[in-house]
Order: C-alpha cells, then sequence, then structure tokens
C-alpha cells in the first residue's frame, strides 16, 4: 500500500516557479532510505534487460516502461497519495491526474548513451488536452555532466512545437530556431532522493554522460483525470479498447488524486 511518509509535500514557492517556467527542482522530494531502496531493485531490473537500438530514443537512454506493474516498490512511490496531490497542485486547474507511464531510465557513460535531444514530451500523446507533466527522481546521485536535464524556461507556454526524435537533426533548435531566445535551466547537481518535474510542453534535453557510471532514474508520468481519448495512434493505448472522446477508464491509468 502507498505511504504518505514516502514523499514531502510541494511548497507554493515550488508550485508558483513551475507554473512561471514550466518546470522546477525538487529537493529532498523522496525519503532517502526508500531512495536505496528503489536504486537496489533499479541495478537488479537493469542487470536483467538486453539492450535493444530500435529508436532514436534508444540511442539517448534505456529504459524499462511500465515498472511499478512488476515492482511493487516502485508501483508504491507512483501511487504515493503526496505525490498525486503534488501533481494535481501543479497542473493547475485540474480535479485529479492519473498515471500515464512510469519508467525506470538509465543513460550510460563513455559513448553507451549519447545526448538526449530537445523534445516536447506532448506531441505523440492521444489526449485532448495538454496538462501532463513527468517526475524525474534521481536514484543515484546526478552531477550536471552526467546528463541531468536542461530545460527551456517558458516553452511550456508556446503550445504544441512538433515531434522530434522523427527525423535525423530534427530537434526542438531544427524546428524552430526562436526557442535559442529562451532562457537554458542551469545545470542542475541533484542528489539521490531530488527531483525535476516538467510539464509535457516544456522542451527539454540532456547532453550525454561524461562520468564513469550509469545515470540512473525514475520517472512518473500523470496526467489530467478528466482528460478524454482522441484515438490518435500511440503504441501504449493502440488496442485497448478506450473510447473516442471518453475519459481514460482502464486500469492501465489509475487515478491516484481526485476532489
Amino acid at each position: 500500500m502507498a505511504d504518505d511518509n514516502l514523499v514531502r509535500e510541494v511548497t507554493d514557492d515550488e508550485v508558483a516557479f513551475f507554473a512561471d517556467n514550466g518546470w522546477v527542482r525538487l529537493p529532498r522530494l523522496v525519503e532517502g532510505g526508500y531512495v536505496a531502496l528503489l536504486r537496489d531493485r533499479a541495478r537488479e531490473h537493469l542487470a536483467e534487460r538486453s539492450r535493444v537500438v530500435a529508436s532514436k530514443v534508444d540511442q539517448a537512454f534505456g529504459q524499462s516502461r511500465d515498472i511499478a506493474e512488476t515492482d511493487e516498490h516502485f508501483r508504491d512511490l507512483a501511487f504515493a497519495p503526496a505525490l498525486g496531490r503534488a501533481a494535481t497542485r501543479l497542473l493547475h486547474g485540474v480535479a485529479g491526474v492519473r498515471i500515464q507511464v512510469t519508467n525506470l531510465l538509465i543513460k550510460e557513460p563513455d559513448g553507451g548513451h549519447g545526448a538526449t535531444e530537445f523534445h516536447q514530451d506532448f506531441p505523440w500523446m492521444p489526449m485532448d488536452r495538454s496538462a501532463m507533466l513527468t517526475v524525474w527522481l534521481a536514484l543515484v546521485d546526478v552531477p550536471a555532466d552526467m546528463g541531468s536535464l536542461r530545460f527551456l524556461s517558458g516553452s511550456h507556454r508556446y503550445g504544441l512545437l512538433g515531434r522530434s526524435f522523427a527525423r535525423d537533426g530534427d530537434d526542438q533548435f531544427s524546428q524552430h530556431p526562436w526557442l535559442k531566445e529562451l532562457e537554458t535551466s542551469p545545470p542542475l547537481d541533484l542528489a539521490a532522493g531530488d527531483a525535476t518535474v516538467h510539464h509535457a510542453l516544456t522542451v527539454h534535453g540532456a547532453a550525454a554522460n561524461r562520468r564513469d557510471s550509469a545515470r540512473l532514474s525514475f520517472t512518473v508520468t500523470y496526467f489530467d483525470a478528466d482528460a478524454l481519448y482522441t484515438g490518435t495512434p500511440y503504441g501504449q493505448t493502440d488496442g485497448l479498447g478506450l473510447v473516442v472522446n471518453q475519459p481514460f477508464e482502464h486500469p492501465r491509468f489509475p487515478v491516484v488524486a481526485h476532489a
């Protein structure tokens, strides 16, 4: 069962910063002992995985999607009431949130993975509204040169800017050179248990890992519980029997916070 003591509450200042910038750093978000447990579990899962490079995303980092469906410890964190409350507060104006996906990420050093091109998360999604965010939790200390995320502050205010990872050399900067006028977030040194949160419309990316050990992180993405399904083709939702113009009423998208 989800423990309400795993995650601290977000502050009013953090909520305001997120609204202005489309991202926020949340120091010591998750209790240290639980982060250590998740780190051990992550290493076990990643040791068992075979590396597949089937897309441009795979060149940037490895992933174990929907990790919370098979590991109760990651599930407990994704369902932690305080984390659901935080997502609902940060996505101003929503009554509650559903889980869209959980993910265990690894960015290996020494050329194992490259940079993560700057992109938005939302252009691929089959939801009819963009109220969505991702919590990115460091499971190890992640100094900036290990590839912590960078964000274009305020970019969430410009709406859908198109898909990245679709063609060679086609990131957000090549599509929209004017984005270079926006302020890039400073390099962030994260301790294990620190998190960043970014809106699904916020342009973000990460440098390659320049350290000698792997960058390990866990992410959970939440979206407006009242969002409607558009029918846009998407691997995660195809074949689930979702009904166009109806909410995401399916066990794959559980509600974790609602008024």
